[in-house]
């Protein structure tokens, strides 16, 4: 005896199966973001001879995070690549990219080993031109001031950071022509 299901119940289920799909697509987008992004970076930088020896990835990865600022510094400091990290997983990093697995699944390796690792997020860069300060919250307001080296003393209320933003605004943005 087979079971007749109703049209509306079949689309239902399809589109709830496309959600799901949009969802998981949508994360993988952003999904380990500064780990994808400096890791890409690392390994177009490697040769042709190194990218075969785990030794030699492993010191130019150390080389090249001694250089790394913000985001990248703080991976950097997870994985092992600084001197002053507390553990080193850098061989769970040296022998996939030796291998020359996709990056993708080299940062999902790494973070299988330490979690922080994929919860690292680049700060968003804001665009004056066309950002309206009205609709950033009072947190990102205030970060936009410390960036600038500036401060909003006394200010208390949404309306006063964003006074003292565009106050400033022509001494920190450069409007290009």
């Amino acid at each position: 005896m087979t079971a007749i299901y109703p049209k509306s119940s079949t689309l239902f289920a399809l589109l709830s199966l496309l959600s799901i799909v949009g969802v998981t697509l949508s994360v993988k987008e952003d999904y380990c973001e500064v780990c994808v992004n400096f890791l890409t970076r690392f390994v177009a930088d490697l040769n042709d001879d190194d990218i075969k020896n785990t030794d030699i990835i492993e010191q130019r990865f150390r080389d090249k995070c001694r250089d790394s600022v913000g985001k990248d510094n703080r991976l950097c400091y997870y994985v092992g690549g600084l001197e002053e990290s507390a553990t080193s997983i850098v061989t769970e990093l040296s022998k996939p990219i030796s291998w020359r697995m996709p990056v993708i699944k080299v940062c999902e390796k790494l973070h299988k080993k330490d979690s922080q690792i994929c919860e690292l997020r680049y700060e968003k860069v804001i665009d004056f031109k066309t950002v309206d300060l009205k609709k950033l919250k009072v947190r990102d307001l205030k970060k936009v001031l410390d960036a600038w080296g500036e401060s909003c003393d006394g200010c208390l209320e949404k309306s006063e950071f964003i006074k003292r933003i565009e106050e400033l605004k022509p001494k920190h943005v450069r409007e290009e022509l």
